[in-house]
C-alpha cells in the first residue's frame, strides 16, 4: 500500500530526457499554513526568508503528501547530482469559454488527433484541464496513464502516413481553439524582468542578507563612518548587477522577439488559406511555404515540395541545406524511427531561414507545424540561457565547505568572546553582539562572489581575442582540460578543398588521371556529368552557394547553374536546377541537364544522389558521390575495379581527400512521379564512375598548436567523418602522431550468424607512404607504452567504435588511453566518444565547425565552434578566428582565472582570519579595533584587492601540467593553514610584547608624541586592573600595534597569494595592482609613522616611540619572507611535491592513469596482427544510451 502511495506521489517528468526531474504531489493542509504564516510573523520575515531560499521546506511545512492526481503544489528536483528544488502551482486551464460544437461533453474525442494528449487530459464535463509551467514549458495532466505531459508538440507516435492524413489537410476551426487555448501561444517570450523584480531577487541574496546583519551590528556598536561605506559599495554592487542582468534580459528579449510576429498563410479545414500571425499556430496547423523568403516562427514537418534552408543559427555554418518531404508510407512505425536516414532532413526549425521553395506537382511547398513557442529548436536554445545547466566542478562545492569550516572557527570565535564578555560581568545584549561581530569576521561571505572575478575578467580578454562564451562558469574549467577531440575538415585542415585530379574507372578498371588544373578540360561522360549535376549548389543573387567541397567538384567542369531568381514560374516556386556546360568546359552532346530530385547528403548515410534527365532525352540517370566504401558498396562487382582498395589507400596514406562517384540510368517512363521514388530501390546496382581527389592542406597553424598542447602534456584526439587513411595520414603531418610512433588500427565486425562479433589489432602498413621518416623499417619492434609519450597510437572507423560498445565494451577504457584517430564518425558517436573519455575522468574540449559536431560540442567540457557568429547555439563557445589557436588561448585563459580564483578565495580567508585573529586578541581586554581602522582594511585594502587581483593575464607559455582544481587540495590547504599560523605568531608576539615595553601603560590616554613619550613609566598591576572600567574600546597600545600589524598582512598575503608563472604573468605585469599594492603600504606606513596628532586622532592610534614601530615594520618583514618563501619555493614547488609523493607511493586515482600503469605492466598490451572474439556471454551485455540514440539525434 505504502509502495503504491509513493508511486502516485512520484513520477519522473521528462524521462530519459537531458531535463529529466522528480516531480512529487503534494497538497496545501489548512492548519499547517496557519502555523507557517504565526511563524513568519513572529520571525520577523527570517522563516519566510529560509523558505524563499528552501523552497522544499516551503513545501514540506505548508503541505502534507498526497498523489499526483489530487495535488495542488507540486515539488520538482533535478535528478543529477545538485538534486536542486522548485516548487509550482498547479493551475487549471478552462475550455468551456470556447464555443464548441455539440457532442463536445460526451465521450468523443475533444481533438482528431486520438493519440493526442489533449483527449486524456479534460475533465468532463466541466471541460478543465490540469496544468503545471516548468521553465517555460507547459505540462498537463494525463488522466489515463497517471502523469504530467508535455503539450505544444505533435505526438512522436505518429507514423508517416498519419502526419499526411491527419494534418495534410489543417485543423479545424474548433481544434485550433482548443490547442491555442491548451498549448498556449506560439512565442518565445523573454520578459525584460522589471527593476524591482531584479532588486528584491539580489538583495535577497545570502550574502546581501549576510552583510546587512553585520551591518546592523555595526551601527548598534556606533560604527557610522564605516558602516555608510559599506553600504554605499553594496549599493553600487547591487545597482550594476541588476544594470547587467537588465541589459542581457533585453538582448535576449530582442533577439527573440521579431520571430514572434511573422506573417504566415495556414490551411483550415472547411475554411480555406488564411494569412496570421505565427503567435496563432499550434502543433497540427498545415503551413504553405508560398517562395517567399521566411525565417521560421515553429518546428514544422514538411509534407509537400522541398526547401533550401540556412540553418547558420543552429549550426554556426551559413551553408544552404535542402530539406525534402516526409515520404507518405503505410508503415507502423514512428515517423522518426521510419526516416531511417536522419529524419532531420524533413524538419523546417524554428529561427532558420528558408530561403528558397520547390513546389511539386500539387502546388505550394507544405509543412504541418510539430513544435511551437519554447518547444522547438530555437525555444530550447534560449531555454538553456534562461536555465543554465549548472556546471558540476569542484572548486563550487569546495567553497561551499570552505564557508563550513570558517564558520566552525567563526563558532569558537563566537563562544570565546562570549566567555569573556561573561566573565567581565558585561550585560548578556552587549556580550551577544560583540559575540556575533566576532564570528561575523571569520566568515567572508563573499567568497562564492570572489570565484567569478577571475571568470569576469578572463571572458573580457577571451573577447578581445575574438573568442566569444555563452557560459562563463566553464571558463575555470578550461583550466583543467587535458584532452582536446579535433575535427579534421574546416578544423585542422582547411575548409576549402581543392580538387586535386579524377581518376575514371571503366571496363572494371582505372583509367589515367586527369590533374586539376589542367590546360584541356575535363572529357564529357558520365564522370563529368555526376560532377555537374551531384551536388546541393543553389543561386542567390548571381552567386553559388553551398557546400565547399561540392563547389570545387563542380567548377572544375566548367559548367554553370541557372541562376533560381530568375527560374521561377507564376507561383513563385522553382521545379527544378538546371546546370549547363559552359564556354570554357569541353563539347557535350546535351543543352543541358535537369535536376529533378534530391536524396540529400547525411552524416549517417556517407552518401547523397540525384536523379536528372538530359535536356529533350526521355532516359533519368541516377548519380551518387560519397564516401568511396559506402558508394562501392551500392556498385555492381563488376564494374568496381579489382584494384579499388589499393589504389583508394595509395590517396587517402598521404592526406587526400577522395570521393567516389557512380551511375546508373532509370527507365521510368514518361509519367513517372519522381517524388514518390524510393530511396533504397533507386540506390541499387549502379556502375562505379571513378574516384574524385581533393586536397586538403593542413591549416598553417595546425602544428604548431599540436605541438603547444603535446609540449603542455595535452592529448590531441582526431574526431572526423573522412576515411581512416586519410585521417591518418594527416594526423602524422599534424603531428598527433609522432615521427617513428607505430599504428595499430582496430578493426571490429559485428556477429554474423552463428560467428561471434571479432576484434583485429592490425599494424597499419604505413612505411611505404611515410616520407618524413625515410629511415624507417617495417620490421615489427617491440611497442612501448610510458604514460602520456607512448610510441604506438591505436586507430578506428565509427563501425568498428559502435561494435567495441556493444561486444568488446570492457577493452573500451584499455584502446581509449591510447587511441588517437576516429574516423567515419557519426554525429551520435561523436558524443557518445566524449562521453566514454569523460568517463575516465579526463577534462574533455572540443574543436569543431558546429555542423556535424554540435552534439559533442554540448557534451565536452569546452566545446569550442569555429563559425563566424558571435554567439553559436552549438557550443558553449565560439572562436571567429578560424583555426585552432582558440584552443591554447581558451585553456590559458581558464588555467589564468582558475588560479586567480583560488588566490581571491585564499586572499579573502586570510583576511577573515587576521582580522578574526587580532578582534579575539583586542576582545580579551575588551577592546576592539576603531571605525576608521576597519573602513582603512575592509575598503581600501580588501575590496581593491579583490577587484584587481585577477587582472593579471594569462602566462603565454602553457605549462607542462594543471594547476590544482581543488580547494580542499593539501598545498592550498597548507598554504592557509601556515599563513593563519604565521599571523597568530605575529599577532600575538606583537599583544604580548608591547606589554613588555617600559613606556606601556594599560589605560592610555596621552594620544599626541610629545618629547617625553619615550620615558612613559608603566602602570603598576593594581592600577591596571582598577582603571580598565573607563578605558575606551579602541585606544590603546595593543591596538596601536595589532593595527598596522593586521592591515599591513593583509597586503603582505594579497602579494604572495598573486603567483604569476607558470600560469600568470608575473605580478608587476599587473600594473593597476602592483601600484594599488604600493600605494595601499605607503599609507598604512603613513598612518602609522606620521607623528601627526589630527592622523593620530582620527584613526585613534596612540604614538609609540619610533624603534617600536622600526620593531614592528621588522616583524612583517620577517613574516613577508617567511610567508614568501612557503608559498614560493616549497608550495608551490613542483618538484618537491612529486618527491613526497612518490616518497608516500602516492598515485592518482584517475581511471584513465590507473588504466596507463596497468597496461605499463601488461607484457601482452598492445596487441599487433592477432584476432579475438567476442564470448557469447558478452554480446549485448552493454549499450551506450547515447549510441543507441544517436540515429535520432
Amino acid at each position: 500500500m505504502e509502495e503504491e502511495l509513493w508511486k502516485d506521489h512520484c513520477v519522473l517528468l521528462n524521462k530519459d530526457e537531458e531535463n529529466e526531474l522528480e516531480i512529487f504531489g503534494y497538497r496545501t493542509h489548512g492548519c499547517r499554513k496557519a502555523l507557517c504564516i504565526a511563524g513568519y510573523v513572529l520571525s520577523c520575515g527570517a522563516l519566510l526568508l529560509l523558505f524563499y531560499w528552501k523552497p522544499e521546506w516551503d513545501v514540506w511545512a505548508n503541505c502534507i503528501r498526497c498523489s499526483l492526481e489530487e495535488a495542488d503544489t507540486v515539488l520538482l528536483r533535478t535528478t543529477d547530482e545538485f538534486q536542486r528544488y522548485t516548487r509550482k502551482k498547479v493551475t487549471w486551464i478552462d475550455l468551456s469559454t470556447l464555443a464548441l460544437p455539440i457532442g463536445s461533453n460526451s465521450d468523443a474525442p475533444l481533438v482528431a488527433d486520438e493519440d493526442s494528449v489533449i483527449n486524456r487530459a479534460v475533465v468532463k464535463p466541466q471541460l478543465k484541464v490540469r496544468c503545471i509551467q516548468v521553465q517555460k514549458i507547459r505540462y498537463i495532466w494525463d488522466f489515463s496513464r497517471k502523469e504530467f505531459k508535455k503539450v505544444g508538440s505533435l505526438e512522436d507516435s505518429n507514423t508517416c502516413h498519419s502526419i499526411h492524413h491527419k494534418f495534410g489537410a489543417g485543423l479545424t476551426g474548433e481544434e485550433q481553439k482548443i490547442r491555442q487555448l491548451v498549448c498556449g501561444p506560439n512565442a518565445i517570450e523573454v520578459e525584460i524582468r522589471p527593476v524591482w523584480k531584479l532588486l528584491f531577487k539580489e538583495i535577497l541574496n545570502p550574502f546581501y542578507v549576510f552583510q546587512a546583519f553585520t551591518l546592523t551590528l555595526w551601527l548598534s556598536q556606533g560604527y557610522i563612518e564605516y558602516s555608510v561605506a559599506i553600504i554605499i559599495l553594496s549599493i553600487t554592487s547591487i545597482g550594476l548587477t541588476v544594470y547587467d542582468l537588465r541589459q542581457q534580459s533585453a538582448k535576449l528579449h530582442n533577439l527573440v522577439e521579431e520571430h514572434n510576429k511573422v506573417q504566415v498563410t495556414v490551411c483550415t479545414k472547411g475554411e480555406g488559406c488564411k494569412e496570421l500571425e505565427s503567435c496563432y499556430l499550434v502543433p497540427g496547423d498545415m503551413l504553405l511555404l508560398d517562395g517567399k523568403k521566411l525565417s521560421l516562427p515553429c518546428d514544422a514537418v514538411l509534407i509537400d515540395g522541398s526547401c533550401i534552408v540556412n540553418e547558420a543559427m543552429l549550426t554556426g555554418e551559413s551553408i544552404p541545406v535542402t530539406k525534402t518531404p516526409l515520404p507518405l508510407t503505410e508503415s507502423p512505425l514512428p515517423w522518426k524511427i521510419q526516416s531511417v536516414e536522419d529524419y532531420r532532413r524533413h524538419v523546417l526549425y524554428c529561427g532558420t531561414e528558408v530561403i528558397q521553395t520547390k513546389m511539386k506537382g500539387r502546388g505550394p511547398a507544405r509543412a504541418v507545424v510539430l513544435q511551437t513557442g519554447f518547444n522547438t529548436a530555437k525555444g530550447d536554445l534560449v531555454r538553456s540561457i534562461l536555465y543554465p545547466k549548472p556546471v558540476n566542478f569542484k572548486l563550487y562545492r569546495d567553497a561551499l565547505k570552505f564557508i563550513i569550516g570558517l564558520s566552525v572557527i567563526g563558532l569558537l570565535g563566537f563562544v570565546y568572546a562570549l566567555c569573556v564578555f561573561v566573565s567581565h560581568k558585561k550585560p548578556a545584549a552587549d556580550a551577544v553582539v560583540m559575540s556575533l561581530l566576532l564570528f561575523s569576521a571569520a566568515v567572508p561571505p563573499a567568497i562564492p562572489a570572489a570565484l567569478t572575478t577571475g571568470t569576469v575578467y578572463a571572458q573580457r580578454r577571451l573577447k578581445k581575442k575574438k573568442i566569444f562564451c555563452i557560459s562563463p562558469q566553464r571558463i575555470n574549467i578550461c583550466g583543467q582540460i587535458n584532452l582536446v577531440c579535433f575535427d579534421k575538415t574546416g578544423t585542422l585542415t582547411e575548409g576549402g578543398l581543392d580538387l586535386w585530379g579524377v581518376i575514371p574507372s571503366q571496363g572494371s578498371r582505372f583509367q589515367e588521371i586527369h590533374r586539376f588544373p589542367s590546360s584541356s578540360p575535363l572529357p564529357w561522360g558520365p564522370l563529368c556529368g555526376a560532377m555537374a549535376c551531384c551536388h546541393s549548389l543553389v543561386v542567390l543573387d548571381n552567386k553559388i552557394h553551398g557546400d565547399p567541397l561540392d563547389l570545387k567538384m563542380f567548377e572544375g567542369t566548367h559548367w554553370e547553374v541557372e541562376d533560381s531568381s530568375t527560374a521561377q514560374d507564376g507561383a513563385g516556386a522553382l521545379n527544378t536546377c538546371v546546370v549547363r556546360p559552359g564556354p570554357n568546359a569541353s563539347s557535350a552532346p546535351v543543352e543541358g541537364i535537369v535536376v529533378l530530385h534530391q536524396f540529400p547528403f547525411s552524416s549517417g548515410l556517407q552518401r547523397m544522389s540525384v536523379v536528372s534527365q538530359k535536356m529533350g532525352e526521355e532516359q533519368y540517370d541516377l548519380y551518387m558521390k560519397g564516401a568511396p566504401e559506402t558508394v562501392s558498396s551500392f556498385c555492381r562487382e563488376d564494374t568496381v575495379p579489382a584494384n579499388f582498395l589499393e589504389e583508394l589507400n595509395t590517396y587517402t596514406s598521404q592526406g587526400f581527400r577522395v570521393i567516389a562517384l557512380a551511375h546508373k540510368g532509370l527507365n521510368l517512363g514518361k509519367e513517372a512521379n519522381i517524388s514518390d521514388l524510393e530511396r533504397e530501390e533507386a540506390e541499387s546496382g549502379l556502375e562505379f564512375l571513378g574516384l574524385l581527389v581533393m586536397e586538403n592542406r593542413l591549416k598553417q597553424e595546425t602544428k604548431a598548436v599540436l605541438q603547444e598542447l603535446a609540449a603542455a602534456h595535452i592529448r590531441s584526439v582526431m574526431v572526423t567523418g573522412d576515411n581512416l587513411q586519410t585521417a591518418v595520414m594527416v594526423a602524422r603531418n599534424a603531428g598527433m602522431i609522432r615521427t617513428g610512433s607505430r599504428v595499430i588500427l582496430v578493426e571490429a565486425d559485428g556477429p554474423e550468424g552463428s560467428a561471434p562479433a571479432s576484434i583485429a589489432w592490425r599494424l597499419a602498413e604505413d612505411c611505404k607512404a611515410n616520407t618524413a621518416a625515410p629511415g624507417e623499417v617495417c620490421a615489427e619492434e617491440k611497442i612501448t607504452l610510458e604514460g602520456e609519450t607512448c610510441n604506438f597510437h591505436f586507430a578506428m572507423t565509427g563501425k568498428s567504435y559502435q561494435v567495441i560498445i556493444k561486444h568488446f565494451y570492457s577493452l573500451l577504457p584499455k584502446i581509449l588511453v591510447n587511441a588517437t584517430v576516429f574516423a567515419r564518425m557519426s554525429p551520435g558517436q561523436k558524443s557518445s566518444l566524449v562521453e566514454e573519455f569523460q568517463k575516465l575522468n579526463y577534462y574533455v574540449g572540443m574543436c569543431g565547425d558546429g555542423a556535424n559536431d554540435c552534439g559533442a560540442l554540448k557534451t565536452a567540457h569546452a566545446g569550442i565552434s569555429l563559425s563566424e557568429q558571435e554567439a553559436s547555439v552549438a557550443s558553449p563557445f565560439t572562436s571567429q578566428i578560424p583555426n585552432i589557436q582558440c584552443v591554447p588561448e581558451l585553456i590559458r585563459e581558464g588555467r589564468a582565472a582558475l588560479v586567480a580564483s583560488f588566490g581571491v578565495v585564499k586572499y579573502l580567508t586570510l583576511y577573515g582570519l587576521i582580522q578574526f585573529v587580532g578582534t579575539a586578541l583586542l576582545f580579551w581586554q575588551l577592546q576592539i579595533f576603531g571605525n576608521y581602522q576597519y573602513l582603512v582594511q575592509d575598503v581600501i585594502i580588501t575590496l581593491l584587492v579583490c577587484l584587481t587581483m585577477s587582472l593579471t593575464e594569462a602566462y603565454p607559455k602553457l605549462a607542462p601540467y594543471r594547476p590544482p582544481g581543488q580547494l580542499i587540495s593539501p598545498p592550498l590547504l597548507l598554504s592557509i593553514i601556515l599563513n593563519v599560523c604565521f599571523t597568530l605568531v605575529l599577532q600575538t608576539c606583537g599583544f604580548l610584547l608591547v606589554k613588555q615595553q617600559p613606556w606601556y601603560v594599560g589605560l592610555a590616554s596621552q594620544r599626541h608624541c610629545s618629547p617625553g613619550n619615550q620615558t612613559l613609566s608603566s602602570a603598576s598591576p593594581g592600577e591596571n586592573s582598577t582603571s580598565s572600567s573607563a578605558q575606551s574600546p579602541v585606544l590603546s597600545y595593543e591596538d596601536t600595534t595589532l593595527w598596522p600589524l593586521s592591515s599591513i598582512n593583509c597586503i603582505i598575503v594579497a602579494f604572495v597569494f598573486s603567483k604569476g608563472k607558470p600560469f600568470r604573468k608575473p605580478i608587476y605585469t599587473n600594473y593597476v595592482f602592483s601600484v594599488l599594492l604600493a600605494l595601499q603600504t605607503a599609507i598604512c606606513l603613513f598612518l602609522f609613522f606620521a607623528d601627526i596628532d589630527r592622523v593620530y586622532s582620527s584613526m585613534q592610534l596612540l604614538c609609540t616611540p619610533v624603534i617600536w614601530r622600526v620593531y614592528v615594520l621588522l616583524m612583517l618583514l620577517l613574516t613577508f619572507g617567511i610567508s614568501f618563501f612557503t608559498e614560493d619555493v616549497v608550495l608551490q614547488n613542483k618538484h618537491l611535491w612529486l618527491l613526497i609523493k612518490t616518497w608516500f607511493g602516492y598515485q592518482s586515482n584517475s581511471p584513465y592513469q590507473k588504466w596507463q600503469r596497468m597496461l605499463q605492466r601488461d607484457p601482452s598490451w598492445p596487441p599487433v596482427n592477432t584476432k579475438d572474439l567476442a564470448a557469447e556471454s558478452m554480446e549485448e551485455i552493454y549499450i551506450n544510451p547515447t549510441y543507441e540514440h544517436s540515429g535520432k539525434d
